[in-house]
């Protein structure tokens, strides 16, 4: 099986001051860049950022923001001078809407969390587990200490999201992100609501 408008990738070493963030890009990531500072120094570039002819990023601004702060000099890339610029335009969206579509199986992701809790050295806090997900992840449901007022704050309006068609999510802190996405994995409702409200409710 041959891919389509792709050949065999080729990674090569670009100094950073080289590449170029793209002047339009649609990703919001400064909340992620040290989170990827920390797994770069961690594990170390497993990861290429993607990069056009022109040395414009394609994919991989925020790991090209962890570089800046971590001093690199270089950085791993892949030139994809294979693609027209109307596919590099697509991929650049693409590449981000696609990671959106996978979701975590809960069983395994607690099993995984009960044993990384064990391990010295490794703390999941650095890549952008917050405390309130670990614990739910690793306590037991009555443990996790749950606002019994804001469950009933979502309850209330259950079936009104439920009439929903589109989810449109906002919130303003770490706190309300945490709390949403805690919400929505014990839950199989698909929200639409503003949380910074319904919290404060």
């Amino acid at each position: 099986m041959s891919l389509k408008g792709g050949k065999i990738m080729n990674i090569v070493e670009k100094r950073l001051n080289e590449l170029k963030p793209y002047e339009n890009n649609p990703r919001i990531n400064d909340g992620a860049v040290k989170f990827v500072k920390n797994s770069i120094e961690e594990f170390g570039f497993k990861v290429p950022i993607v990069i056009d002819k022109n040395g414009v990023i394609v994919a991989g601004h925020t790991r090209y923001k962890a570089s800046q702060e971590l001093g690199l000099e270089t950085v791993p890339c892949v030139v994809a001078d294979d693609l027209t610029d109307e596919q590099v335009k697509a991929f650049r969206i693409a590449d981000n809407k696609t990671a959106e579509k996978a979701s975590w199986d809960l069983d395994a992701l607690k099993t995984e969390m009960e044993e990384l809790e064990e391990i010295d050295g490794i703390d999941m806090r650095d890549f952008g587990f917050g405390d309130f997900e670990i614990s739910a992840l690793t306590e037991d449901m009555e443990a996790e200490g749950y606002d019994n007022e804001l469950m009933d704050a979502f309850s209330e309006h259950s079936e009104e999201m439920l009439k929903k068609q589109r989810v449109i999510i906002t919130y303003e802190t770490e706190e309300e992100q945490l709390f949403l996405e805690k919400l929505l994995q014990v839950t199989e409702l698909k929200v639409c609501y503003d949380i910074k409200e319904l919290m404060h409710e």
